[in-house]
């Protein structure tokens, strides 16, 4: 466990505490892996793959439970990892998400003292003198701060052209919970990149690296309000979409003052329609401000849940809000979407922007082919993975599912989408895939926003809002044709000016035998053949000492004693070898 940074003696967790804390983590973490490891990979190997499935659906919806009440008891980051995983509609059953799906509202609320003893620590002076007035009771608790509504001093108030504010104050003690939550999620990730079924297909020690740094950037209010203003930037101009201006007089790492912007949360369908917003116009205007995120500027809100966005008719909008544009025109709508909360934004780089754009084309062109091939370019497959059977069951999805919206996938019977998931699952679980630098935060944007979007309007058809930027990425890709075009030609001439200096090479390298042909895939089967050839010699072993101490223990009742004992060794590799090892080039 790491050591816990001096901080002010009424925000220090006691040490107990912190040690007890990251033994409950590594108690459940370490209780439920093996109960999954038994049933998924030990009960498969006696041939009792169906015992183990038929209370799959159980089992995973009790530790779902059990994690929500620890996530609930500890806070900290385990609401985060709670969060995350509620947000993973993509991999997860949905009674594992809609269990965790409500953790963030189960957030108690810090008693005020504490809030104020730290508020008045970060600005220096008491609350009386920084604002005119401060609202005791909490606006919003979160796992690892919580916002008040305030009113700024009269100073503040004609610097900034308005009084209303909401202030951000950090929850007492945060930094060394976060430490020790962290130093539990590495252990537990050192665990699980151990398991060879985990680690084939996923990096957990570099997703919990991931996880820590967008964690520790959350606790610092200064990046949160950096971030504030980069987004507003992005969107300066634009009358979709606004962000509240920072109070940078009143603002600290652990104390954060914005504009107050509150207005209606974008899930609250019954306030949108009384104030004469249509839900569908709101979800295909948030799906489309989303991607521009993602696919134009390449920074992008990764924590877009309803806490976080507002609709806010144009009447309502001030100064206090960073708009696109300071007037609406009579094209632009009568409502924009406002943002908050910025401590957990991503970036996609240039390289991964340009390969999600491939992505999207092929998705848009129900192309299976291009969409395995984007999918690796982004870099999820490995180079050495043999995509035929992907490119087969993407094929099968376009032909099948492509185009349709969610409500249309529901009526679909239920038999026909799991027999499809089960398979499409076993051709994902065969090939060696990793998650590139940011796409843990793209996935969550993503997820949430497909969440949000199908909420507001049961109809919504992802398919629909991804077309239009698909359309504009291949108009692109033909008016960079003819730049491309040139740029091959002289890639082609200066490779046919190599060939001749290149052949001397190679013929040189043939005449001294150092010509070396290397085949990843021919060393992983020679790897697994060999594997498999000393779990066959330990399951001999087993037999002959098992055997031979049943035989011997009629005669000689200890020295069959020992050769039954010992045979439970080579057993033991013989069942569970290639399970459990370091991870290494493969």
């Amino acid at each position: 466990m790491p050591s816990a940074r001096r901080r002010p003696a009424d925000s220090t967790p006691d040490v107990g505490n912190t040690r007890a804390r990251y033994r409950r983590i590594l108690r459940f973490a370490a209780r439920h892996i093996i109960q999954i490891w038994w049933f998924e990979l030990v009960l498969p190997r006696f041939g009792l793959a169906k015992v183990a499935a038929r209370g799959r659906e159980a089992r995973l919806t009790r530790i779902a439970q059990r994690f929500h009440v620890l996530a609930v008891d500890l806070g900290g980051l385990m609401i985060k990892v709670g969060q995350y995983l509620s947000s993973r509609l993509d991999v997860l059953p949905p009674e594992i998400t809609k269990e965790l799906a409500g953790l963030q509202d189960e957030v108690p609320p810090v008693p005020f003292d504490a809030i104020r003893r730290l508020a008045e620590a970060e600005l220096g002076v008491p609350l009386e003198r920084a604002y005119a007035w401060f609202d005791e009771a909490p606006l919003a608790a979160a796992s690892l701060g919580q916002a008040h509504r305030a009113r700024l001093s009269p100073i503040d108030a004609a610097d900034m052209g308005y009084d209303e504010a909401v202030v951000k104050v950090q929850r007492p003690g945060i930094e060394t919970i976060v430490d020790v939550d962290l130093s539990a999620l590495r252990r537990v990730a050192g665990w699980l990149s151990r398991v060879r079924l985990v680690s084939d297909h996923v990096d957990v020690p570099s997703l919990v690296e991931e996880f820590a740094a967008t964690s520790l950037e959350e606790i610092d209010y200064l990046q949160e309000a950096r971030n504030a203003e980069r987004f507003a930037a992005s969107f300066a101009g634009d009358p979709r979409v606004a962000a509240p201006e920072v109070v940078w007089e009143r603002t600290t790492r652990r104390v954060l003052t914005l504009a107050d912007v509150t207005a209606i949360k974008i899930n609250d369908t019954e306030s949108l329609v009384a104030a004469g917003i249509d839900p569908k116009a709101v979800a295909k205007q948030f799906a489309t401000v989303m991607f521009d995120q993602l696919f134009r500027d390449g920074f992008f809100h990764a924590d877009p849940h309803p806490g976080n966005i507002f609709v806010t008719p144009v009447e309502q909008m001030t100064d206090a809000a960073s708009p696109a544009s300071s007037v609406t025109d009579a094209a632009a709508p009568a409502w924009r979407l406002t943002f908050i909360d910025f401590g957990m934004m991503g970036e996609v780089p240039d390289g991964l922007r340009r390969g999600l754009q491939q992505v999207i084309v092929a998705i848009a062109a129900r192309d299976g082919k291009r969409l395995v091939d984007s999918i690796r370019g982004v870099g999820i497959l490995l180079p050495s993975a043999d995509t035929a059977e992907l490119e087969r069951a993407m094929t099968e999805l376009f032909a099948r599912f492509g185009g349709m919206g969610l409500a249309e996938v529901r009526q679909i019977d239920e038999r026909e989408l799991r027999s499809f998931a089960i398979e499409f699952g076993e051709v994902m679980r065969a090939l060696p895939f990793q998650l590139p630098e940011n796409f843990l935060l793209v996935i969550r944007a993503m997820s949430l926003t497909s969440g949000m979007c199908s909420s507001l309007d049961p109809d919504f058809n992802m398919w629909d809002a991804v077309e239009p930027y698909a359309a504009q990425l291949l108009r692109d890709e033909r008016g960079n044709f003819v730049q491309a075009l040139g740029q091959q030609a002289l890639s082609v001439a200066s490779t046919v000016a190599r060939l001749p200096q290149r052949l001397d090479a190679l013929a040189d390298r043939i005449e001294e035998g150092r010509l070396v042909a290397n085949s990843p895939r021919l060393e992983q089967r020679m790897e697994r053949l060999e594997r498999t050839t000393r779990r066959i010699v330990s399951a001999v072993l087993f037999v002959g000492l098992f055997v031979g101490g049943i035989l011997l223990r009629v005669d000689e009742p200890v020295w069959g004693g020992v050769l039954i004992a010992v045979s439970v060794l080579p057993l033991l590799h013989a069942l569970f070898a290639g399970v459990f090892g370091r991870r290494g080039p493969r």
